[in-house]
């Protein structure tokens, strides 16, 4: 049994809502909201500079600068300015905690890229959650309380910033299904469920089978 997962979830597929019930099932961490206070930590920066490039902030200096992908398009990352520590510095932290948490041995990390930087790592679980964009925004509508508007809106910025820091840092697309071991419509499948598969494949990882491996 792996106690490490890497999960990408988009706007509205309940990353949020299932990753620290998944923590709580495996009994470890649940990384988000820690891993920016780590990284400010270490480049002795207050905690609001970390989240601006950050890729689960809402507000992220990634958000802000969608408009500097050319033709409305995130295959083309442009360099983001320099403002104090570099984005260059603040990926470098971010990875520096990401594999502290892989040395533990245990932990549930959700976004960051973790599931491409970690695709080599064979005790890591890699996980994606998805749907359709319509399904998505219902469900973060009822998730967040908010109106499906302020939903469907939110979808295409946060959707927009998570394929943004993939591309800046990596040049990966974080939709490959070859990243991961396992690849959930969770506006499908209820979110409970959800949880409770990813911890039998947590379960399941390295039993009497290969590593799969994602080569580009």
């Amino acid at each position: 049994m792996t106690r490490l997962v890497a999960i990408s979830a988009t706007y509205g597929a309940g990353g949020s809502w299932i990753g620290p019930r998944l923590a709580r099932e495996l009994g470890v961490e649940f990384l988000d909201r820690a891993i920016p206070v780590a990284v400010a930590r270490q480049l002795q920066v207050p905690v609001e500079v970390a989240e601006r490039f950050d890729d689960r902030a809402e507000g992220s200096l990634l958000a802000r600068l969608l408009a500097s992908f050319r033709a409305a398009d995130v295959t083309v990352p442009a360099a983001l300015p320099a403002e104090g520590p570099l984005a260059e510095d603040f990926r470098i932290a971010t990875e520096r905690v990401l594999f502290e948490v892989v040395e533990r041995g245990e932990g549930v990390i959700l976004g960051r890229a973790s599931a491409y930087l970690l695709r080599d790592r064979p005790e890591v679980l890699r996980v994606r959650l998805d749907g359709p964009p319509a399904a998505r925004v219902r469900q973060a509508a009822a998730l967040e309380g908010i109106a499906e508007e302020e939903a469907r809106k939110r979808l295409e910025d946060v959707d927009r910033a998570h394929a943004a820091y993939a591309l800046l840092h990596y040049r990966a697309k974080m939709a490959d299904p070859r990243l991961y071991h396992l690849y959930l419509d969770s506006t499908a499948i209820p979110l409970e469920e959800c949880v409770e598969l990813i911890k039998l494949a947590a379960e399941s990882l390295g039993v009497g089978k290969a590593e799969p491996m994602c080569k580009d």
